[in-house]
């Protein structure tokens, strides 16, 4: 983990198809995809160019809930956010917050950070 919590995994696939493996394994885990914002094709939309970006918002309401109510402020950093871009390689990475520092940022208690730690798993699977 670096100073400011972002984890970076490299995919091996481009950034759509590592995607839609994010966005199949939320449904097998019973993840609810809460928004899709393609910051490429926003971009584009007003002519201008960026490599592909695609930011993924997700999680439970059952799993979030409880770990916003012992701390409110990650209310703030929550649902849980995977972002898919490519370098000016044409490098694909997965990046999101770690679990250990949204702890540590809002304060919440060690028995709820379970509920939040599924993502390091969830980005793992994905980019296998």
């Amino acid at each position: 983990m670096e100073g400011n919590g972002l984890m970076q995994v490299a995919s091996q696939r481009t950034v759509d198809e590592t995607v839609q493996r994010v966005e199949s394994i939320l449904g097998e885990r019973g993840l609810q995809l809460f928004a899709l914002v393609d910051h490429s094709a926003e971009a584009a939309k007003v002519g201008m160019k960026m490599r592909p970006t695609k930011l993924l918002i997700f999680g439970s309401p059952k799993g979030g809930t409880p770990v916003m109510v012992a701390a409110p402020s990650i209310a703030i950093d929550l649902p849980l956010k995977a972002l898919v871009s490519e370098d000016e390689t044409g490098k694909v990475w997965v990046s999101y917050n770690a679990p250990e520092y949204l702890q540590q940022r809002h304060g919440v208690p060690q028995e709820l950070v379970k509920n939040i730690a599924a993502v390091g798993a969830l980005v793992a699977k994905a980019v296998e």
